[in-house]
């Protein structure tokens, strides 16, 4: 197995991996929706939807909420 011919130093080193950078995300809006995601993937709206490309891919499960009135009938 090969080995180098001399260390090379932690600032050398460092200096080399100064140019690895993390970039941020490229965002876009949805014309459907309005909502600001990544391109090309997948993301859901407020309500619980996921959509990709503007078509509704799984909707979100509707919650039953139970009124005061009936909770206090049986008390």
């Amino acid at each position: 197995m090969a080995h180098p011919k001399s260390r090379i130093s932690k600032q050398r080193k460092r200096k080399r991996r100064t140019h690895y950078k993390a970039t941020a995300p490229t965002l876009t809006t949805c014309q459907t929706t309005g909502e600001v995601h990544q391109p090309h993937r997948a993301y859901t709206d407020s309500e619980g939807n996921m959509y990709y490309n503007g078509n509704l891919l799984v909707k979100a499960p509707e919650l039953v909420v139970e009124s005061e009135e009936t909770t206090e009938d049986e008390d």
